[in-house]
Parts: structure tokens; sequence; C-alpha cells
């Protein structure tokens, strides 16, 4: 066990450097910098004595180091459009766009496996058939569509929900929270939704695809041989050893959740991190982008290491087959 978590932690380290690196290049490709602070009327000694105070006229791999040591610490300089510090407009975005995250990952798991589980257990029903139906729709229609059907249906038609905006929020130090208050929760209903229909869909479809395999194995045959009810084989067995790769798939759909929630967050105008990521892009805002990519490229990659342990911790054939390697 051990030996399997360092081996993972240094494919981790392996990937984040890697991330990191790409991120640098581009504040070394995409646009200056220092024309961007000062100005296209700044003097040539102005840009000279700028590029000097922000370490720009070193070696390429010795700015990478600095810029390498500066990220561990959380620190990306100042944003070139709003003039603060990167860490601290991630820090008052990232909660937003983890409760919509969070938000949506449950609802795609209390609706979806389900779904899954009926639909492979009475196939060829009409129920069935309208959630296969409702699945082909939510894997087909793009995000930004969903988002605004749902504006045009619950916010504009009905008026039950409102179309933009986190609501009212509570403060806990740097943490902001919506989820404490009736508006906060009135506001997340539709972009949570909309950012967990694609999501559930998915899971839904694979639930119904395991299960079926499940179901057709020697030992579920085994089970009904001895007399065990149905409902003892379905979830006791079959649900059991169903939920194995789709606990993977989901721990990195969690990930895409948050890395990709800036369709949602752009339709809905919700305070993310997707949001600011999307202004970053209109104005060529550098630090933003590389912070944002080197936090989305973590949160990647300590949920796949999550999940890889609770795999090894679930599966006993991995545990059996590290235990035959050694």
């Amino acid at each position: 066990m051990f030996a399997f978590i360092i081996q993972r932690l240094l494919q981790a380290v392996i990937v984040m450097v890697t991330v990191a690196f790409i991120a640098f290049l581009l504040f070394q490709y995409v646009g200056d910098p220092v024309v961007f602070l000062l100005g296209q009327d700044a003097t040539p000694q102005q840009i000279r004595e700028l590029r000097a105070d922000l370490g720009l006229d070193k070696p390429f791999f010795v700015q990478f180091w600095h810029f390498l040591f500066n990220a561990v610490q959380g620190e990306f300089g100042l944003s070139l459009r709003q003039g603060a510090k990167v860490s601290r407009l991630i820090a008052e975005r990232f909660p937003a766009t983890l409760e919509l995250a969070f938000i949506a990952a449950l609802l795609a798991l209390a609706v979806g496996i389900p779904m899954g589980v009926y639909a492979a257990l009475r196939r060829g029903t009409f129920l069935s058939q309208v959630f296969m139906t409702i699945s082909l729709l939510g894997v087909s229609l793009p995000t930004f569509l969903i988002g605004i059907l749902l504006i045009l249906l619950f916010a504009v038609g009905l008026g039950w929900f409102p179309s933009f905006g986190r609501g009212d929020t509570v403060q806990f130090g740097w943490w902001s929270s919506g989820l404490l208050t009736a508006k906060g929760w009135h506001h997340i209903v539709l972009p949570a939704v909309t950012l967990a229909i694609f999501q559930l869909t998915l899971i839904m479809r694979l639930v119904r695809a395991e299960m079926l395999e499940v179901l057709r194995t020697d030992y579920i045959k085994f089970a009904r041989a001895r007399g065990l009810s149905n409902r003892a084989i379905h979830f006791g067995h079959a649900l059991k050893n169903t939920l194995v790769p789709v606990m993977t798939i989901t721990g990195l759909q969690l990930g895409g959740l948050i890395a990709f929630a800036i369709i949602t967050e752009t339709v809905f105008q919700w305070p993310g991190m997707g949001l600011l990521f999307i202004q970053a892009v209109t104005f060529a805002d550098i630090p933003v982008m590389a912070a944002y990519l080197c936090l989305i490229a973590l949160i990647f990659v300590v949920i796949n290491l999550i999940v890889d342990l609770l795999y090894f911790a679930v599966d006993p054939r991995l545990r059996v087959g590290k235990a035959g390697g050694h």
C-alpha cells in the first residue's frame, strides 16, 4: 500500500510540473506582460526597468524555477486586468465553483444511479425506454443550450427561479457559502441542474451497462441457484460490484464538473472560477489563465489519487495483484 501511494505521488508531481511548465509558456508566448502593465506609450527605459523588477531579463529556466517556486506557494502575481493578486481573485471565486460542482455531482449520483439500475432490471418497459431517451438527449444536447432552455422555461416563462447570480451568501473568513441561505439555494437550482444533466445521463448509462454485465456473471447465477431473493442478488451483489467502476468515473467527473463549469457559469453569470477564466481569456489576463490551469490540474491530480486509493481499498483483486508482484 505504501509503495502504491509513493508511486502515485511521484506521478502526481510529474504531472503538476508538466502543467506548470505549460502555464509558464503562456507568459513567454501569449503577449508581453510588461506591455500590458505599462501600456503602449511606455518608454524603453521603463520597459527595461520593469522587466528587471519582474525577473523577465533572466534566463528561461531561471524564470521557470522562480515561477514554479511561487506557484507552490499559490502566488501567480497580479491580474493584468484587475490589478489585484491572482491568489485573492481565485480564493474569492473558488467557493462558488466548488459548491456548484458539489451540488451537481450529488444530483447526478442521486438520480443517475437509480435510473441506471431500473433501466437494467426493467429492460423493455416503457419507463426504461423513457430513461434511455432522456439519457440520449442529455448526452447529445450542448450544455449552453440546456441552460438557455431551462432559463426560458423556469425563469422567463414560469418565473420559478432566477436566471443569473448566486444570491445571498454567508461569509466564513475567506470562504463564502450560498448553501446556508434560502436565496442561495434558489439561485443554485438551475445552474446545478444544467451542469448535472450530462453527468447524470453518463452515470445512468454506465450503471445500466455495468449492471447488465454483472448480472451475466457466474457468481450471480450461483447466487440464484442458492435460492437468494432477487432483492439480495440485485442490490447485495450486483449493484455492489457495479459501483466499483462507477466510483472511478464519478471521481474523475467531479474534477470535470469543476473544470468545465465554464459554460454553465457564463450562461448563468455565476461568479465562479469559470467566469473569471473566460474574462481572463477575453482580456488576455495571462496570470489568471496560468493560475486557473495549475489549479484545475491540481484538482484532477488530487481527485485521481483519492479515487485510486479508494479503488485499491474496495477492489481486492488489486491488492492480490500487488502482493503477488512483490
